[in-house]
């Protein structure tokens, strides 16, 4: 790589870790509540009404701030983080171990779910407070992954669905999501402690995910699962806008995928002869090429130009055309990854491909970062005049996808230059 290559990567880090900061910079001091975090409006930047904490929100803003303080950001991101883990241990948690779906300032439990998805993030958060260096995280990240063992994983060993408070299982549901969200968790718990127990995972779940149980929809990802992993087809069928379980494919979650499975392929040291790179049991995909034909699938079937729509059908007919911002900022970070996975393996036509495609969407964040400087939930399609909408209280988004999305350009771009 010549001089002038290697200062135009620099940039790139240099402009992701910016973004980055100035994410979390409107998020701090005013999402810091007496306890916990407070969502803020992206309108006005005011907290949102009430004092509803939900776990997932929690989580996300720890791991929020904590790569914050990874990118070396200012000393406030790992105060704001360890202020979110005290309350994440003394609010959201349970004496049985478990968390708390949503609790109160105060700590009163308000639902008492334990959710598969929200004990994903649990994962993730202690995982990124690990690899910040917070003090006793380490033993959150034990704790946590211990009980995902012995309350969520099923025979395939893949995490079943939400639990009452007794952890009766609610209903004989299996997810995409939450298992997607445990993979990023675990590869997460890998780069911070190196332990190849917790990269085995993250392979086992996307391989099951993205690889077997996607041969039986064309190589796309369906969301929802009977409890013997059969595709159903029918699930939600009658509620095609559900916040966390719409029917449909979702070109979001394909563009997810394409980043973690990008991640994958980095841990694995992935050459440029499409063999499995791994030595570990279930190490058998190419990652890279499984991660492009995901990234593929979503801009083909999912990219409009402001936005990818929520969902499609089989044939790439949109069913939902709300543009949410999350799924914009999770190509972000896809497309930085998959750059650096093609310049690796020597593919230079398909790095310069992502890399268009990767200014192509950061030039689209303007259309969902409100006057406040926090993203929009979602744009409403065209036809309704491309309306603007917030998330709902208590809300789940701590504006974690476009500050995950910065962080993996910039460590994507340094993980292009290994000899600084």
């Amino acid at each position: 790589m010549d001089e002038t290559t290697r200062e135009a990567v620099r940039t790139r880090a240099r402009s992701h870790r910016a973004r980055l900061l100035s994410v979390l910079r409107v998020q701090y001091p005013d999402a810091l509540a007496d306890r916990g975090y407070r969502l803020l409006h992206p309108t006005t930047g005011d907290p949102y009404a009430g004092d509803r904490r939900h776990l997932v929100a929690t989580c996300r803003s720890v791991a929020n701030f904590a790569v914050g303080a990874l990118a070396d950001g200012p000393d406030w991101c790992l105060d704001a983080a360890e202020h979110g883990l005290r309350f994440l241990r003394e609010a959201h948690r349970a004496d049985d171990g478990g968390y708390r779906l949503v609790v109160d300032a105060d700590g009163e439990p308000v639902d008492r779910t334990r959710s598969a998805y929200g004990h994903a993030f649990v994962l993730l958060a202690y995982a990124r407070a690990v690899d910040a260096g917070i003090e006793g995280a380490e033993r959150g990240l034990d704790a946590t992954r211990a009980l995902i063992d012995d309350r969520f994983r099923d025979d395939r060993g893949l995490l079943r669905s939400d639990c009452d408070a007794d952890w009766t299982e609610r209903e004989p549901y299996r997810g995409q999501n939450a298992n997607m969200h445990a993979c990023e968790a675990f590869l997460a718990a890998y780069e911070a402690t190196g332990d190849s127990e917790h990269l085995d995972r993250a392979r086992h779940i996307a391989e099951a995910i993205t690889v077997d149980l996607a041969a039986h929809t064309d190589g796309l990802l369906w969301e929802h699962y009977t409890a013997d992993w059969e595709h159903d087809f029918a699930y939600n069928e009658d509620a095609p806008r559900h916040q966390f379980r719409p029917p449909g494919y979702q070109p979001g979650h394909h563009a997810e995928w394409a980043k973690l499975l990008a991640l994958l392929d980095r841990y694995e040291g992935g050459e440029g002869d499409g063999t499995a790179a791994g030595d570990g049991p279930t190490a058998t995909a190419d990652w890279y090429a499984r991660a492009r034909d995901l990234f593929d699938a979503a801009v083909d079937h999912g990219w409009a130009e402001n936005g990818f729509v929520y969902t499609h059908a089989a044939d790439g007919s949109p069913i939902v055309e709300d543009r949410y911002g999350w799924a914009l900022a999770e190509a972000i970070g896809a497309s930085a990854a998959l750059a650096e996975r093609a310049a690796a393996r020597g593919d230079a036509d398909g790095a310069d491909r992502l890399r268009n495609w990767h200014r192509r969407f950061l030039v689209r964040t303007d259309l969902f970062r409100g006057p406040a400087g926090v993203w929009y939930e979602k744009r409403l399609p065209a036809d309704a005049d491309g309306d603007l909408v917030a998330q709902d209280p208590p809300g789940v988004e701590p504006d974690y996808h476009p500050a995950g999305a910065f962080f993996e350009g910039w460590r994507s771009a340094r993980a292009a230059l290994p000899d600084e």
